[in-house]
């Protein structure tokens, strides 16, 4: 099971918004060679993380099957993010796309990038909260944690389920 957290939080380079662009990013992950898409979570609003005045993103998580090598799975999100108009000036950034890989199994590496698990991802509702919604069973395999635990143990962080019919969040 290969855990990709998605997030957006400026129009696309054609203008989309960043509730589309993480769509069309999601149907992207389907895509690629040797993985498929099996799962995708429900679209969070949430509020940048550290506090920055940036408007809110839109998160959420993909879940794909397959065997990938980590470093060229990261080259192939990064060229994902690039098509759609990532440009990465500085850490925490707006950005008008986002592919963090969050896990890839129980793998644990310490680098070369990825380093997996994600190193911040026990510490991000914006992710766990959609990672709930496709691998509600997923243990955290260095602290050995479940991901509703480590969700529940973070203060308040501003996530809000997106009502995509409504085009807010609720």
């Amino acid at each position: 099971m290969i855990l990709v957290a998605i997030g957006a939080n400026l129009p696309g380079p054609d203008g989309a918004p960043a509730l589309q662009t993480c769509r069309r990013a999601a149907i992207a992950l389907d895509t690629m060679p040797g993985l498929t898409l099996k799962g995708l979570s429900r679209w969070y609003e949430t509020d940048p993380v550290p506090p920055s005045g940036q408007p809110p993103y839109v998160n959420g998580v993909a879940c794909l099957t397959g065997s990938p090598e980590p470093a060229a799975l990261l080259a192939a999100l990064q060229a994902i993010e690039n098509a759609f108009g990532r440009v990465r000036s500085e850490p925490n950034a707006a950005r008008t796309l986002d592919l963090d890989i969050v896990a890839i199994g129980d793998m644990v590496r310490a680098g070369p990038d990825p380093i997996l698990p994600h190193p911040r991802a026990h510490l991000r509702g914006f992710v766990l909260a959609p990672l709930l919604d496709v691998a509600p069973d997923w243990v955290h395999p260095v602290l050995n944690r479940p991901a509703k635990s480590l969700l529940a143990a973070l203060p308040p962080q501003g996530v809000r389920l997106w009502a995509c019919d409504s085009g807010r969040a609720t």
